[in-house]
């Protein structure tokens, strides 16, 4: 028997869902709109047929990286209606009976890494669908391992990070280096961009390979002197965003794919569906549970 696997960035999701979705109060008043959206979406998946699923988070926000870049992202700027749903969030997900991996010291995207490489390990696994654009968990990709975006249905394996962003998975780290994050908020190397980028890497693979000198260059690059010497002026920059720019393979998830097998809500559900008024996805999950009997 062979089944595919569901990791999804439960962060990415509220987000998404709090700016696509409307507003909606639970009879106490507060803002549930964003979490009912994540909530239904995680039904639709196991509407789909998925069998094995679990769901990263990082309500903290902060990690280590915000220790090694003081501009790194610290989620000072999340709207108050936004934070507020994180704890239900992570109530209804464990209600519902997902596999739940909450984040304090890493990152969402570090638990989806090492999550996936958890699960590729299983010979019974024949599919790691990370649900996620987010550009970083490219480097992830390859094998059993790729990258969803669930949003516009474009699944990514390697061949697809190649044709996308011009290098390898394994190479993804050193092209964020490069050319920056703004999402994640460490800039890149001045005059770097994604050409260049990308070029440069698709030939040395990595920042370390690549030459101080352009006379040492292998390749003819446009303003190439320019490059090489601001990669040689701030080359330590540059391996700190790499740093910066790569998942963690060593978060705390679940030891094994058994642990991700969903076999319905908990008794806690129902509560938690009328304490805030999700009733109509409690009577969907009945549903949905009922069709696989």
């Amino acid at each position: 028997m062979s089944f595919e696997v569901h990791l999804i960035d439960g962060t990415y999701e509220l987000f998404r869902h709090f700016f696509a979705v409307p507003s909606r109060k639970t009879p106490h008043g507060s803002e549930i709109g964003a979490v009912r959206g994540v909530l239904n979406s995680v039904l639709n998946l196991f509407e789909m047929g998925a069998t094995h699923m679990a769901v990263a988070t990082d309500s903290t926000i902060t990690s280590f990286r915000n220790e090694l870049w003081p501009g790194y992202k610290d989620g000072s700027d999340i709207d108050p209606l936004i934070e507020e749903q994180f704890d239900p969030l992570e109530e209804g997900l464990r209600a519902l009976g997902i596999e739940l991996w909450p984040m304090s010291e890493f990152e969402a995207d570090d638990a989806l890494a090492a999550g996936a490489a958890m699960a590729s390990d299983d010979p019974r696994v024949s599919k790691v669908l990370i649900c996620t654009p987010d550009k970083d968990l490219a480097q992830c990709v390859g094998g059993k391992i790729f990258q969803w975006d669930r949003r516009k249905d474009l699944l990514l394996g390697s061949q697809e990070v190649e044709e996308k962003y011009g290098v390898s998975p394994a190479s993804i780290p050193d092209y964020l280096a490069l050319v920056g994050d703004s999402a994640d908020g460490f800039p890149g190397l001045s005059g770097w961009g994604q050409k260049s980028s990308s070029v440069v890497l698709n030939h040395y693979g990595s920042i370390d390979l690549i030459p101080d000198r352009y006379e040492e260059w292998d390749i003819q690059v446009r303003s190439g002197a320019s490059l090489a010497s601001r990669l040689a002026s701030d080359r330590n920059l540059a391996m700190l965003f790499k740093e910066i720019a790569t998942v963690c393979n060593d978060a705390p998830v679940s030891n094994t794919v058994d642990a991700l097998e969903w076999s319905g809500p908990t008794v806690n559900f129902e509560g938690f569906c009328e304490t805030n008024g999700l009733e109509a996805l409690f009577a969907r999950t009945e549903k949905v549970v009922a069709d696989r009997t």
